[in-house]
């Protein structure tokens, strides 16, 4: 898709862009950016700052609240022979200007609405308790998740509601300016092997493997959980901050109609060593509180059927 974009705006002889759209939308962008300014396949930038030429001026416009694409330097592209994610970043690859509109996301489908309000509500959680975390990164990370938490539900119990979309979008797009400075965790590294395998829409994904990786970062991430339940006025269960997000995670997940048990989508447990292994070898895992290898994947599968 990228290389037909790049063949497009080649002839058009075009000088900037625009990423219109939900996350793979604006990373098309990006990746068409690229191969027009850089050359060669986007195979070629995976990781950072590969480009040798800088991409063209660029404007994100999300119409879903979800991926924080809009606030990245980086576009996750699906290789197309193994359909794993490749992540290309470049400091050039950040939009010039990211325009926030609710508006645009009140005809998003209703599975759309939750699948991505979702995504964001992680990006939330593992932003705020990474390796690399950072007093701005947390800042971002718990304005987000007090936005997210707060509108979830609200906004898929009543999705004409403009202040609650609002709310929403700009979460997300905080939930994004943290990922561009704390990176992710555990769950996307499980994640992604899932939708690599089984076609799983990615915050179906998130949905089965955040709960069970929050329950395993707990002895490490306590204190920090405790906090973003305190932001969300949710009192701890038990004096165990991890079980309790995790629990509040889950009826999250059901009231977007979305799996909490890879069970309930046909993940067969004979795939776990291999999903374990792929998910080992994820970039996201290696900024996780608590160290993340074969086995710890295979543990959070596990945990997650």
């Amino acid at each position: 898709m990228m290389e037909h974009g790049r063949a497009v705006a080649a002839d058009a002889g075009i000088d900037s862009l625009i990423g219109f759209g939900g996350g793979s939308s604006m990373d098309t962008a990006k990746g068409i950016s690229f191969l027009l300014t850089n050359g060669g396949t986007m195979a070629d930038y995976r990781g950072f700052g590969k480009a040798r030429s800088p991409l063209l001026p660029m404007i994100g416009v999300p119409t879903t609240a979800g991926t924080g694409s809009e606030a990245q330097s980086y576009a996750l592209v699906s290789d197309p022979e193994t359909h794993e994610k490749m992540a290309c970043g470049d400091p050039t690859a950040m939009f010039q200007v990211a325009l926030l509109d609710p508006e645009l996301t009140l005809t998003q489908p209703a599975t759309v609405t939750a699948v991505a309000g979702f995504d964001a509500v992680s990006h939330s959680v593992e932003t705020y308790v990474t390796r690399k975390r950072n007093p701005l990164s947390d800042v971002f990370s718990r304005e987000a998740f007090r936005l997210l938490y707060a509108n979830y539900e609200r906004v898929l119990e009543r999705p004409g509601d403009v202040e609650a979309r609002s709310a929403m979008q700009l979460g997300a797009y905080f939930a994004g300016v943290a990922i561009e400075n704390s990176m992710l965790g555990a769950t996307h590294a499980c994640a992604n092997p899932l939708t690599a395998h089984y076609g799983t829409a990615h915050g179906r994904a998130i949905s089965m493997c955040l709960p069970s990786v929050v329950r395993f970062n707990s002895g490490v991430a306590a204190e920090r959980y405790r906090e973003l339940l305190g932001l969300a006025g949710v009192a701890v269960r038990g004096n165990d901050p991890g079980e309790t997000l995790a629990f509040h995670l889950e009826r999250l997940a059901r009231a977007g109609g979305l799996p909490s048990r890879l069970r309930d989508d046909g993940i067969s447990q004979d795939d776990f060593p291999s999903l374990a292994r792929e998910a080992s070898k994820q970039w996201t895992g290696t900024f996780n509180p608590r160290p993340f290898d074969e086995e710890a994947a295979l543990e959070i599968y596990r945990c997650a059927y």
